[in-house]
């Protein structure tokens, strides 16, 4: 994860490489030495009640693995349909895994019958705007008959340039779809081709007009830094072109070199053609300044967007929420398990035919334990501009662990690296910092660290 050069609460600016190993040793030994209880899961989101593994999911990420061609970053789950691949109506394959995916969701066990209705749901792939609208209905109409939808629900849907025309949005937008995630990736053609993208630069600004035209007010570009042969000069266009497109949320990327994917046969992270660490944190510096400087509030690590127009869904994952996931390869939180379906279509089916006959069976793996969770809320939250608010986190973990953490950070506040903030969003000096009580429960007073730059 690059540097972060905006401000979030309890976040640090990475003083040194080791600072995620050291937090979880500290969060280990806590919970080592002090046996957790159940308010060691209490929601952070105000619910001192509830812990928040209980509670109910009201997400969904839905799967749709199909693209017309496997890009060289990707590492997903996908089914690769050819490159000429746009008109999917009666593919076969396509029918057959939204088949086996109603399935799923029809079978996936609900305690009772008063759970809250969908709040968002994501089609993420893979490319879910090759998909015909018929069948992304009929994905909704199942998941609305098992769990509900809510009236002004979060509908997001990632397509791709040259997937889709105005036809096809406005039939999405029909079927509710409220929020596009664009995958441009790049503004320049020689790089979207280096990438192995299906697209072309113009069909990316023929995208951009569909969706423009089409009224789609939610709407994000996705960009990704540190491609091969990406210098400042084409970074800097591609944010300038994003902000004329003028979206409502922007994602900026770092590409990671992942094992198994044609990048990662032909790179090494940090050698040429690609970036330095130091130009990739220069490209990420640029991306916060030259955004921030059009209004884009940076509200996430990754993520940038107008007043109002946060992601939704995502801030499921970032507050650590429970959440359902289905389709091939993809994760649910629910129940306080973690796990994955098989990323494999035959191991998938096999899943599904197990879960329609209630043999799904979860491993110890499976169960996320007090120090998991700790972990899990804290580097979570940290990606955030919010985020984490440590008279919470004391109240759902207890105060040794705030302690310890608050302990770890004193050198980092001295040397100006992590600043920490009361409720008012006011810095809290060294000495003042020092007294904080974070063991008191009774204390109301909320504080937080954030870092600089």
């Amino acid at each position: 994860m690059l540097k972060s050069t905006f401000t979030p609460i309890f976040s640090t600016f990475n003083p040194k490489p080791r600072s995620s190993k050291l937090l979880s040793h500290i969060i280990t030994n806590t919970f080592t030495h002090n046996l957790p209880v159940v308010r060691q899961n209490a929601s952070l989101d105000n619910s001192n009640t509830i812990p928040s593994f209980q509670l109910h999911p009201t997400s969904a990420y839905i799967h749709l693995p199909f693209c017309r061609k496997r890009c060289h970053y990707c590492d997903f789950p996908i089914v690769a349909l050819g490159s000429s691949s746009t008109q999917t109506e009666d593919d076969p394959r396509v029918l057959n895994y939204v088949e086996l995916l109603c399935r799923e969701v029809k079978a996936t066990k609900v305690e009772n019958g008063t759970n809250p209705p969908l709040e968002t749901v994501f089609f993420g792939g893979g490319t879910p705007s090759l998909v015909p609208p018929r069948l992304v209905s009929t994905v909704l109409d199942t998941l609305r008959l098992k769990f509900g939808l809510c009236a002004n629900s979060e509908i997001s849907m990632e397509m791709d340039p040259g997937t889709f025309d105005a036809k096809k949005m406005d039939e999405m937008i029909e079927l509710g779809v409220n929020r596009v995630s664009l995958g441009v990736q790049a503004f320049q053609q020689e790089l979207l081709k280096s990438c192995g993208r299906a697209h072309g630069l113009e069909e990316v600004h023929e995208a951009i007009d569909i969706v423009k035209s089409c009224g789609v007010d939610n709407w994000s570009i996705d960009l990704i830094s540190s491609l091969p042969h990406q210098t400042p000069e084409m970074w800097e266009e591609s944010l300038r072109l994003t902000i004329d497109a003028q979206p409502t949320h922007v994602s900026v990327y770092d590409l990671q070199v992942e094992q198994d994917t044609k990048f990662g046969n032909l790179y090494t992270p940090g050698e040429f053609p690609l970036p330095s660490e130091t130009q990739s944190a220069d490209y990420y510096r640029m991306a916060s300044t030259m955004l921030s400087d059009a209004d884009f509030n940076h509200y996430e690590i990754s993520s940038y967007c107008k007043s109002g127009f946060e992601c939704k869904h995502n801030f499921t994952y970032w507050k650590n929420k429970p959440f359902y996931g289905f389709g091939l390869g993809s994760a649910s939180f629910v129940g306080g398990l973690r796990f994955s379906r098989p990323r494999k279509l035959k191991g998938y089916t096999v899943f599904v035919q197990n879960l329609e006959n209630g043999v799904v069976n979860f491993s110890e793996n499976d169960i996320t334990h007090g120090k998991d969770l700790a972990m899990d809320v804290l580097m979570l939250s940290l990606r955030t501009a919010r985020g984490l608010d440590l008279k919470y986190f004391r109240e759902a973990f207890g105060g040794s662990i705030v302690s310890a953490l608050c302990e770890t950070y004193k050198p980092y506040i001295k040397s100006g690296h992590v600043v920490c903030l009361d409720d008012q969003r006011r810095a809290i000096i060294t000495d003042e910092f020092n007294t904080l009580p974070v063991k008191r429960k009774r204390d109301s007073k909320k504080t937080g660290l954030h870092s600089t730059k």
